[in-house]
Formats: structure tokens, C-alpha cells, sequence
């Protein structure tokens, strides 16, 4: 909820005094120049005279001010402004970046693995876990949220079923806002490494200039993976109230990368031959009240089918294997809104919201086994978590002589049910060896219900002149419970060890953020703050495995992820012209990990030759870095921006590097555009990767690389609501890794996990 941003109105207001002005002009000539029918007349009647002289007479016309008087547009309200600050619901603009649909379209961002290469370079993809990395943190610690709702990043823990935060189209995005710190003093658990917050699309983004009806049509072909992108949004208006709806279909092929070896086997360098289908729709209504309310209805649907002819996977144990895999997410919300005419009022805004969330991880393998047991070897899992719950806050105005205080109180309760089965089909007799290390038609955890609850104050106060300088304290105390519900599935489990004891816990998140503005369009920051992540169900209670073989546990008695960190800065300017540096200095405590150990040492009895894994904590981390971005529009026809990103990480404890942490990375852009084309060249960066969990390993440790785009667009005279883009990646067809993309353990090359080479892309682009 913002106000119009204040350059928006300039535009209207500059036309219509240009307007009011000319009338007012030609209305003062029609009363000194008498109209051609009155002039005639006078000539008629006046009386004959003697001619004389005319005598040139200088006259001065003096035009009284002109009022423009209008009433703003009741949907204009509330739309998002990419400078406004947003403490109020915890994006504090020296804190977080915003990226519209604007920036999306103009460098061709249809996906997070985009993004990260040209517009942010401390976010990162990593394609091999399906999650957001940033600051050196990803999967679970890092927050994620759709409209508000929190996303799951789920991992079975045992079967390689794992993601969640990507189950969204891109394209259905109208806006994501980065809140880089760790900091859970208002968004609670999952944020140690910051904060994804995507905002789908609005009626509003599309119904501009006063329209009742608009519309955009999008097509992509992306070479990288000789995929289809259709997307189209419609939105109308009735009087206050707005709706749209807006759907996307994908197809395409696996991303292909550099490797040149094909065939079967763990030697194959070439990516597994895949196809892709992908599918979602999105439905809102919106509904605006004078005095500065909205409710709304939010519906959306995701499903993402894949399936991959494993040719890895094949060799003396497999003569064929199949991958398919899907990734499907539905919603319902509700929300209110209120956002006060005057930032100053009593209560100057509120925010309420209400959801019901469901998300299914779906993999199935089918093969052909050569050893025993021989014969069709099928597998089925389906990890599923369900949620609902609401959310909301509230800001107040009070003065306390020279301090203003913008007060926020605020809270979170959802529930969680968590849930997953692996049905199969194979050969097994009890006769067979290897069928102890196959495990199936169980449950590898108890169905697991979980409670939260938050709540949230703190208060920006501004003081001095103009209220220069900000100091804002807050915090948020959580607290959580797990309940482990067993069920017929889990009891028959193999490595099942009676039932597992309910695990809860809470925490006390505070912060101290400063701001100075110390320059009209410069502002210096400081923050203290502190975050935390509650376990999750599989790192509680996984159960895989079985006596004679080997196990993989959870640990009922793990503790809260914490961390505790500074943070110092500076932001100049806005979205047009603006520059902003970071440092940030991280200790993490309690990091949650998977280590090998011993029977004695996980509290269970039995014989595992084969290991026992079993999820514990970590005792310290360290994670400091530094950011940096900047973006200048010269003139109507320039254009640059960069960003930079460095971070190091280890724990301190074992005296190992992180290998979740990316190695220096960097973004540079130049733009050119005039009336109806454009044309921009980026260069994507890195530092080679050396410092790695395992030094006496080159898996993970990774080469610098340099690589160009170029894009340009068109939009023709005679279709201006048509763009045409098309974009050369990669131009010089470098062989690069994306290092987080390499996983910590692997028997495939590593010329597997390299990049794609030379791509290009094109989209038709239809607003209207």
C-alpha cells in the first residue's frame, strides 16, 4: 500500500496547466479582438470620420494564476512505488531493492537463474537443490513468500525429493522485493539469510492511464532449452472494484550445458534428454473503499510435470531408468488493506491476510534392474505439506514532543501439516540380500503437525528537522511446536523405533536499525539485528533405513537455528538514479546439518555396517561480506547499472569453508533506447572458487569466468503496444559453471554441471 509516487503526477499535471493555460489565453483574445460578425457591425454604425494617422499602442495582458483542481484516482493509492520505504511491514528501503515488471521486461527476466545474472548478483539460483541463494544461505534459510504467504522448501531427506520455493511462473510476477539481513525481528522463522518477497500481478499493473479493460499477451522462445513460454493477463474495472485473471503455459527440453560425452553411465557429460510441461493461473478481485480501504480475493494454481530419460543411471545395475517429477501448488487468500490519506494520522495503515496453502513434491522412477532383484524396479514418492493461517499488522502515529513514533504491532499464526509416502513395485523376497537396503510402500517420517505463532513491535521513530534521522527499534517473539502423529505407513517402517517425542521451542528476535540522511538523496544506516529457523519435520523426525544395513535419523532434540549480526551501508538516490553499498558481518549458531556417526552416539540400538546419518548442530558459522549496486539514467537515451557481490563463509569450529557460499560475482550493463528501439550489451562475472569444504578436492572449486549479453527491442510505428526483443546469451560461447550449481557429492564429470554456451531468445511482448 503507497502512495503515488511523486513524479507520477507531474506528467498530468504539466498537460492539463498547458491546457487551462492555452483556454484561458484564447478566451482574454476573443474579449480584446471582437469576434469577425461584431467587427462587421461596428464597421456599419460607427459614424463616417476623417481618416488619420493610426498610432501604435503597446498593451501588456496579464493572465491570473490558473488552479487545476482533479481528485485522484481511488486505485492509484495503493500501488507499489519502488522508493517508497516500506518499515512498516519490514522492508525498510535502505534494507530492501525492488524490481518491477518494468526492469523483468526490458532484460528479458523470465525466470530466478535471469535474474541472478542480470540484475542482481548477491541473489543466486541453485539449480541443483531448486532453491534461492543469497548471502550464502539457501533452501530453508531463506525466506520466501508469494503475495505475503510463506513458501515450503521441502526435502524428504532420504530419496532426493527436494525444492518447493520455485513453484510459481515468473511471468506471473509483477514486482519482488529483496530485503537483504538477517533478520527475523519481523518476518520470524527462515529469514537468517534475508527475505524473497514476490508479488504476483495486480489489476492495477495493468489497467494504467485510466483504462477499464487492458491486457498483456507475452511469447517467448528460449534456445536454452528449446522451450515455448505463452502468458497472457486480462484485467478489467467496474466503478472501484478490479479484477484479472492471468494464465501461462511452458514447454520445452532439458537446459543443455558443454559437455560433449554421450552414452550410458556416469561418464555421460551431456545433460539427461528431458521434456517439461508447465502450467498456472492466477484469479484476483479487488474491491477499494473511500478513506483508503481494499479487500481482496486471491485464487492461484501451479503445476510443473518433468520427465527425464536418466541415461546416468544406466549401466550394470540398469538397463533403463525414467525420471519424472512433479511440483504442484495451489492457494486461496483473502486480504484487507487500509492505508490513511495522510501518513501522519492516527493509525496511517493496516494490513490483515488469510490463507490456505497446499504444495506436493511428486517423483516416480521406473527401470529395469540387471542384478538382483531383477526385473521392473518402480518407485513413488510424494512428499506433500499443507498450511493456513493468517497474518497482519497495524502502524500508529504518536508524538512525544520533537520524536515522531510510527508504532507497529503485528502477528503470525499458521499451521503446517506435513506428510510423505514411497509406494514401489519390484522383485523383493526375503531370500535377497540387497532387498534390505530397498525400502518401500512406508512412510519415512509420522505425519507431522506443526503451530506457530509471532508477534511482532516496533517503532520508527524520526527526529530532528524533516525527521533526518531514524532510529528503529523492534522485535518479534516466536514460538513453535511439532507434533509427530504416527501412522499405519510409518509404523511398518524398517528402521522404525517406536514413536518420536514432540519437539518445541521459541525465540526472541530483536533489532536496532539507524538511518541518517545525511545529504538531500543520501542516507547512511547501521543495524544490529538477530534471526532464527525452527527445524523442520524432516530434520526431526526422518526415519530411513534399516538393522543390518544402514540409517538415516532425525533428531527430535535439535535446537533453533540462530544467528546474531551487523550490518553498515549507504543508499543514494532512487530507481533512476541511485547507488547503494553494504557490509554485513553474520555468526550463525546451531547450524543444522547431516553428519555420519555411530549407533552409540545417536541414543539407537541395532547393527549398521553401512553408517548411520543422523541431523545435528552445528556449533558456530561465520558469514561477513560486501554489496555493492548502482543505476544512472544519463539522459532519455542512456542507460548503466552494475552489481556486486562478495561474501566468504566457513565454520569456525571445524575450520572449513562454506561450499553453500558463491564466489565474488558481478553484473555491468550498458542501455541505449530511442522512440520505438533499444539495444543493451551486460557482462556477467566471477572469481574463481578455491575455498571449498574440501580443499584437497576440485569438485567444487571452479574457474573464473566473463560472459556477454546482448538484447535489443522494436516496437513498430504502426503497433506501438508491440514490442519485438531477442537476445544473443553468452555471445562468445564461454564454458563457465555456475558454482553453487555442483553438488557437494557426485560420481557424474564436472563438465555435467557446466552452463549452457551460446543461447538466443525472443518474445513478442503485447500490452494493450
Amino acid at each position: 500500500m503507497t502512495n503515488r509516487a511523486p513524479g507520477a503526477f507531474w506528467p498530468p499535471l504539466l498537460m492539463a496547466s498547458t491546457f487551462l493555460s492555452i483556454s484561458a489565453v484564447d478566451a482574454h483574445a476573443a474579449e480584446i479582438s471582437p469576434p469577425p460578425a461584431r467587427q462587421a457591425e461596428e464597421k456599419q454604425t460607427a459614424p463616417a470620420q476623417t481618416p488619420v494617422k493610426a498610432t501604435a499602442q503597446k498593451s501588456t495582458v496579464t493572465l491570473r494564476p490558473v488552479r487545476v483542481h482533479g481528485k485522484a484516482d481511488i486505485i492509484d493509492s495503493m500501488k507499489i512505488d519502488p522508493d517508497a520505504d516500506y518499515s512498516a511491514v519490514g522492508k525498510p528501503r535502505v534494507l530492501t531493492t525492488t524490481t518491477t515488471m518494468k526492469t523483468f521486461q526490458q532484460r528479458m527476466v523470465d525466470n530466478l537463474s535471469d535474474y541472478a545474472r542480470r540484475v542482481d548478483a548477491a541473489v543466486n539460483y541453485n539449480a541443483s537443490n531448486f532453491s534461492i541463494n543469497m548471502r550464502g544461505l539457501d533452501q530453508n534459510r531463506l525466506l520466501t513468500t508469494i503475495d505475503g504467504v510463506r513458501t515450503v522448501w521441502a526435502n524428504d531427506g532420504a530419496r532426493g525429493v527436494e525444492g518447493g520455493v520455485a513453484a510459481f511462473d515468473f511471468n506471473s510476477l509483477g514486482a519482488m522485493d529483496i530485503v537483504k539481513s538477517a533478520d527475523s525481528s519481523f518476518f520470524g522463522t527462515g529469514s537468517l539469510g534475508g527475505v524473497v518477497a514476490l508479488r504476483t500481478l495486480d489489476p492495477e499493473d495493468i489497467l494504467k492511464n485510466g483504462k477499464n479493460f487492458g491486457g498483456l499477451s507475452k511469447l517467448t522462445y528460449d534456445g536454452s532449452s528449446e522451450s515455448a513460454y505463452l502468458n497472457q493477463a486480462l484485467a478489467g474495472r467496474y466503478k472501484n472494484t478490479v479484477f484479472l485473471v492471468q494464465g501461462g503455459y511452458q514447454n520445452g527440453s532439458e537446459i543443455w550445458n558443454m559437455g560433449k560425452t554421450s552414452g550410458t553411465g556416469i561418464t555421460r557429460s551431456k545433460k539427461n534428454p528431458q521434456s517439461y510441461d508447465q502450467g498456472n493461473f492466477l484469479g484476483k478481485i479487488r474491491h477499494y473503499f473511500e478513506g483508503g480501504h481494499r479487500v481482496g480475493l486471491t485464487g492461484e494454481w501451479f503445476d510443473r510435470n518433468s520427465d527425464e530419460n536418466t541415461l546416468t543411471s544406466v549401466g550394470s545395475t540398469y538397463s533403463r531408468y525414467r525420471t519424472r517429477e512433479e511440483n504442484k501448488r495451489s492457494r486461496v487468500s483473502a486480504n484487507y488493506d487500509y492505508k490513511a490519506t495522510s501518513p501522519t494520522a492516527l493509525f496511517s495503515e493496516g494490513h490483515f491476510l488469510a490463507y490456505w496453502q497446499q504444495m506436493n513434491m511428486i517423483t516416480n522412477t521406473t527401470s529395469n534392474r540387471l542384478s538382483a532383484p531383477v526385473g521392473e524396479y518402480d518407485r513413488d514418492s510424494n512428499l506433500s505439506v499443507q498450511s493456513y493461517g493468517v497474518t497482519g499488522s497495524a502502524t500508529a502515529n504518536l508524538f512525544t514532543g520533537p520524536i515522531h513514533h510510527a508504532i507497529t504491532f503485528g502477528g503470525e499464526a499458521y499451521m503446517t501439516d506435513t506428510s510423505q509416502y514411497a509406494a514401489g513395485k519390484d522383485n523383493c523376497t526375503a531370500s535377497i540380500y540387497s532387498c534390505s537396503f530397498l525400502h518401500v510402500n512406508q512412510s519415512d517420517m509420522p505425519r507431522v503437525h506443526g503451530n506457530d505463532l509471532g508477534a511482532i513491535v516496533q517503532d520508527r521513530m524520526g527526529i530532528g528537522r524533516n525527521e533526518w534521522f531514524h532510529l528503529t527499534p523492534g522485535f518479534r517473539f516466536d514460538w513453535y511446536e511439532r507434533n509427530p502423529q504416527a501412522t499405519a505407513s510409518y509404523t511398518s517402517n524398517a528402521a522404525y523405533m517406536g514413536e518420536p517425542n514432540r519437539s518445541s521451542g521459541s525465540h526472541f528476535s530483536p533489532k536496532v536499525l539507524a538511518e541518517a540522511r545525511v545529504l538531500r538523496n543520501l542516507t547512511l544506516y547501521g543495524q544490529y539485528s538477530e534471526a532464527f529457523r525452527a527445524p523442520s519435520a524432516t530434520e526431526l523426525y526422518l526415519t530411513y533405513g534399516g538393522n543390518g544395513s544402514y540409517v538415516n535419523i532425525g533428531n527430535p532434540n535439535l535446537k533453533p537455528e540462530t544467528s546474531r549480526g551487523w550490518e553498515v551501508g549507504a543508499r543514494y538516490g532512487n530507481s533512476e538514479r541511485g547507488a547503494t553499498i553494504s557490509f554485513y558481518d553474520n555468526y550463525y549458531h546451531n547450524f543444522i546439518d547431516n553428519i555420519t556417526t555411530t549407533a552409540a552416539a545417536a541414543g539407537i540400538g541395532g547393527y549398521y555396517p553401512m553408517g548411520v546419518f543422523e541431523y545435528v548442530n552445528r556449533q558456530h558459522v561465520r558469514i561477513y561480506g560486501v554489496e555493492a549496486s548502482a543505476n544512472w539514467t544519463f539522459d532519455t537515451h542512456w542507460q548503466a547499472w552494475t552489481s556486486l557481490s562478495y561474501a566468504d563463509g566457513r565454520d569456525t569450529d571445524e575450520k572449513v569453508h562454506l561450499n553453500s557460499v558463491a564466489p565474488f560475482r558481478g553484473i555491468i550493463g550498458f542501455g541505449y533506447k530511442q522512440t520505438n528501439w533499444g539495444a543493451s550489451l551486460s557482462s556477467t562475472f566471477a572469481a574463481a572458487r578455491d575455498k571449498v569444504q574440501d580443499p584437497t578436492s576440485n569438485k567444487n572449486k571452479t574457474p573464473g569466468y566473463v560472459i556477454f549479453d546482448l538484447t535489443g527491442w522494436y516496437s513498430p510505428s504502426f503497433a506501438k503496444n508491440l514490442r519485438l526483443q531477442a537476445g544473443m546469451y553468452n555471445v562468445f560461447n564461454k564454458t563457465y559453471y555456475n558454482a553453487l550449481d555442483i553438488p557437494d557429492s557426485s560420481s557424474l564429470p564436472k563438465t555435467y554441471y557446466t552452463q549452457p554456451g551460446r543461447t538466443f531468445k525472443v518474445t513478442a511482448l503485447i500490452n494493450f
